[in-house]
């Protein structure tokens, strides 16, 4: 994924020639007491790389200032629309672009409430399946009839339509204002 050679000609951020060096992985933990230390340090500090490496456990000053220029040049790559903009499972914001900068920003409560995602409506086909499931294996095996009949669907998915079906099935007929999937009881 990184070139071996000078890539001082293609990206006008690495002045030096980028070379691999045998390490291991990088873990989030060491990205971000990387970053935390990078934003502390400054450029103009002597000794930089082993400062940083003092910050980020076993890491060494090249292993660091390598991983800076592979940075630099996923950046530079970013940047140029070589490559889409890295989307972590584990951060805890999000990526955001504001006057062409990248940033961290955090999601306030109510954003991640109102972003909760809303349930896919179960297709009269999967409803026949459910039926037909709930006749083979009876009330209550949801595992069962998710994982041999209802496939596309969870157990925990299979019981909350269970339990709104059984609701369905046990009100008064003339509290129905409109008819349901749930209406259907044969296959």
């Amino acid at each position: 994924m990184y070139p071996d050679k000078d890539n001082s000609d293609s990206n006008p951020f690495i002045t030096q020639p980028i070379t691999r060096v045998l390490t291991t992985q990088w873990t989030r933990l060491e990205d971000k007491l990387f970053e935390e230390a990078l934003v502390e340090i400054s450029e103009a500090t002597p000794d930089r790389w082993q400062k940083i490496a003092e910050r980020v456990p076993g890491k060494s000053p090249v292993e660091v200032k390598q991983h800076y220029d592979m940075l630099l040049y996923d950046l530079y790559q970013i940047e140029n629309g070589r490559v889409e903009i890295p989307i972590y499972s584990d951060d805890s914001g999000v990526l955001t672009s504001w006057d062409g900068q990248i940033c961290f920003a955090s999601k306030s409560k109510q954003q991640m409430e109102n972003e909760r995602k809303k349930g896919t409506p179960w297709t009269e086909e999967e409803h026949k399946l459910f039926l037909i499931g709930l006749h083979k294996f009876g009330r209550g095996d949801w595992r069962s009839i998710s994982r041999n009949v209802v496939v596309t669907r969870t157990p925990t998915q299979v019981a909350s339509h269970a339990q709104k079906y059984f609701l369905r099935q046990n009100s008064v007929k003339k509290e129905r204002k409109r008819s349901s999937i749930h209406d259907i009881t044969t296959v």
